[in-house]
């Protein structure tokens, strides 16, 4: 029987011992890409203080010399060497990603909470949730960017405490599309997570003394919010990559400098291939950030807990 289960056991502690090894290779990987990032950004900020503006830490002839010395990596030294020099113009757009995906969902959680109470235990207000988030969740992203820029022209709008802020005052227009479609996403998430709360806590609610309103924010939305988590990380993930659409409005972010890179240059794979892994490391920060968010305002003794 020992000789029988052995084998299991020790298949299950090889198991556990290649994934603590992607563990570790994962923050690495987290570390080594944030790091250069944050680096990449302070040295702008701060006029270049580690390396010249515009310059990547390491020279591109020195990393293809250290490429081309190893054989098995020998033949991608002029691709990498290549990817080291276009490494700022990719973290300069990153910022702007960073920041239209941070301030959208932000903004856009504070005005979906109220589209989605009202949509749950509103009368008329519930008619006005509706037709807001169907609207906004109908139609294109895409194109309500394009009604928000060339046919509102809504950058002639912003406020001159904010004009000039970013490097060009679309970039506001493309936070204002984000937000509101934001919200209209964010609100449904949040109106199925409010309708799973029991209506016998509202019953609860009242019955001690608490007015509707105050039944909502004290009892029913704590709950609900926490049970929107994993729908409202969907959300965040979706962000990251629809930010690419500013692009089509002519926002400096990642998208755009990555295509304007490969306009120039004609290096669209590789381009792409760098891109595309940049957002991949945007997601899963995300969702590692939005699980560690889930657990820490987990209620205690409701669900079941995740294994890690």
């Amino acid at each position: 029987m020992a000789s029988a289960t052995r084998p299991a056991g020790l298949r299950r502690r090889a198991s556990e011992t290649e994934l603590s090894v992607g563990r570790v290779l994962l923050v690495a990987a987290g570390v080594v890409f944030w790091g250069w990032l944050l680096a990449s950004w302070l040295n702008r900020w701060f006029g270049g203080v580690l390396v010249p503006v515009g310059e990547p830490f390491v020279a591109p002839g020195t990393v293809e010399a250290v490429v081309a010395s190893v054989p098995i990596v020998a033949a991608y030294a002029g691709d990498l060497a290549f990817v080291t020099g276009i490494s700022p113009e990719i973290a300069r757009g990153m910022w702007l990603t960073v920041v239209i995906t941070a301030v959208s969902l932000f903004v856009g959680f504070f005005i979906a909470v109220p589209l989605s109470v009202a949509r749950v235990y509103g009368r008329y207000t519930a008619y006005a949730s509706l037709a807001y988030t169907e609207l906004l969740r109908g139609t294109p992203l895409l194109a309500q960017l394009f009604v928000l820029h060339f046919g509102l022209n809504l950058g002639q709008y912003v406020p001159g405490v904010l004009s000039g802020l970013f490097i060009r005052d679309v970039v506001w227009v493309a936070i204002v599309g984000f937000t509101l479609n934001g919200a209209a996403y964010q609100a449904e998430y949040i109106r199925g997570a409010l309708e799973s709360v029991e209506e016998g806590q509202i019953t609860a609610g009242r019955a001690i003394g608490l007015s509707k309103v105050e039944t909502i924010y004290y009892v029913v939305l704590p709950q609900g919010l926490r049970y929107a988590i994993p729908s409202w990380t969907n959300e965040f993930v979706y962000l990251i990559k629809y930010s690419s659409l500013a692009a089509f409005i002519t926002v400096p972010e990642l998208y755009y400098r990555a295509f304007q890179i490969a306009s120039d240059t004609f290096r669209y794979s590789t381009i792409f291939a760098v891109t595309g892994l940049a957002y991949l490391g945007l997601v899963l920060t995300a969702s590692k950030f939005m699980g560690r968010v889930e657990d820490r305002v987990a209620i205690p003794g409701l669900g079941a807990e995740r294994e890690r």
